[in-house]
């Protein structure tokens, strides 16, 4: 079956303003457009177009709770379980105009236990200081669509940060007013045992001191580095991380006096180009910067965020979520199963994202009399999004047109799809051997 889906973007502040409309085809509503989510999840769940072709269901959330072994087929829908059936990801279009804030998601048995406990506190599920709203972890990848796509993501290695440190020593030492003592703070944490570890939870513990104490002015300092550096630049100087220096510049303007400026220096700064996907399992400390992307997660709503945002900082539990190890960027390479469509599968259960393009032979669709076509097998429950052009997409039992800017949902009894078009499609699903699919059990 193929049912129509659709839905609001979400208007957080730091959403453009144009990229959304513009990718999808309608006219923009002048506001912040920050995420359209593609879904069953409570916070937003998708419009069914014709709810009469579900019985009556006005949301994909409804028509799973009343159908699941149809909405979800026999494993995922099963009813066995003590909890209800649930659609185990979420399929996003983001759009960031400004920064958003550094974040952390945990890991399945974290986000158990911690749902588990703050329950067991009588904590509201909706309080601005809960941590957990769910029991599930939130793995999740982004695909670039804009050219470029900008990131922070993972730790660095402590030989990079020292490097960046001698950096700012070298502009300190230049400046006309030196003070040395600010990056003295900072460099007597990055010399520990457990340099990392040590060095947020001082940012961000130090930091909530608002303007006093060292960490607000290491972060004064390092921004009036940062501002002089770029003057140094205008005039011929070569930078050793410029990209860095400007990153603290722009995340100055959004978040003024935040101790995440000083953290992003610790991170691993991406730039990815279009096409480019990456990968943030549990425990990966990221923030989008800006650029359009399609997101696909976990369905959660768990965050433990570490500055760059007014909201809740649980700083303990932060730490005991965020992986210190300091690792190569994430990068998520693709199988391609087939000309024209790749399969991003990173090592969850959840979730897997295809990416389905054709382009007409000799410059004009249907030209020769052929259409492109391009084929993918179902194992599971399914959402696609037509981001270009436009497809007959067949199934099994059925059949729809999609078009640029239409999303559908895909139950997984029409197996194998043909897309018969020309443009681009971002198909998400579960992986093959998950054992979502095949599990009767789905713990609430």
């Amino acid at each position: 079956m193929f049912v129509g889906i659709t839905n609001s973007p979400r208007d957080y502040a730091w959403g453009s303003t144009t990229a959304i409309a513009g990718l999808l085809g309608y006219v923009a509503s002048g506001k912040a457009e920050a995420e359209l989510w593609l879904g069953a999840h409570p916070g937003s769940p998708s419009v069914i177009k014709d709810p009469g072709q579900v019985g009556g269901h006005a949301t994909l959330l409804d028509w799973i709770a009343a159908s699941p072994e149809v909405a979800l087929g026999a494993a995922l829908g099963a009813t066995s379980s003590p909890a209800a059936p649930r659609l185990p990801f979420l399929l996003k279009v983001l759009a960031a105009q400004s920064p958003l804030s550094l974040q952390a998601h945990p890991t399945s048995e974290r986000a158990r236990t911690g749902f588990a406990l703050e329950n067991e506190a009588d904590i509201p599920t909706d309080a601005a200081d809960r941590n957990y709203r769910d029991p599930f972890h939130k793995p999740e990848v982004i695909f670039a669509l804009s050219e470029t796509f900008e990131a922070l993501c993972g730790f660095r290695e402590l030989t990079d940060i020292r490097g960046i440190l001698g950096e700012l020593r070298a502009l300190d030492v230049a400046s006309d007013n030196p003070q040395s003592g600010a990056l003295d703070a900072l460099e007597r944490r990055l010399l520990g045992d457990d340099a990392l570890r040590d060095t947020v939870d001082w940012l961000l513990r130090d930091g909530r001191g608002g303007d006093s104490g060292e960490v607000a002015w290491l972060v004064e300092r390092v921004v009036a580095l940062a501002d002089g550096a770029a003057e140094l630049a205008e005039d011929g100087a070569i930078l050793d991380y410029p990209l860095e220096l400007a990153t603290v510049r722009d995340l100055a303007h959004a978040y003024p006096r935040d101790p995440g400026i000083v953290i992003s220096l610790l991170t691993n700064r991406v730039s990815l180009k279009r096409g480019e996907v990456l990968y943030l399992p549990a425990g990966n400390i990221h923030a989008y910067l800006s650029g359009l992307g399609v997101e696909l997660m976990a369905a959660s709503d768990n965050v433990l965020r570490g500055g760059l945002s007014p909201k809740h900082i649980d700083v303990d539990e932060l730490l005991e979520v965020l992986e210190f190890t300091p690792l190569p960027v994430p990068y998520l390479s693709p199988v391609v199963s087939s000309p024209g469509v790749s399969e991003f599968r990173p090592d969850v259960d959840d979730f897997a994202l295809v990416h389905i393009a054709a382009e007409a032979e000799g410059g004009a669709p249907g030209a020769d009399g052929a259409v492109p076509m391009r084929q993918f097998t179902l194992t599971g429950p399914a959402i696609a999004i037509c981001t270009a052009g436009g497809f007959l997409v067949a199934g099994a039992g059925a059949s729809v047109a999609l078009k640029r800017g239409e999303s559908v949902y895909i139950t997984p009894d029409e197996g194998t799809l043909t897309f018969a078009g020309v443009g681009e499609v971002f198909l998400a699903t579960t992986p093959e051997s998950s054992p979502l699919t095949n599990s009767t059990e789905i713990l609430l």
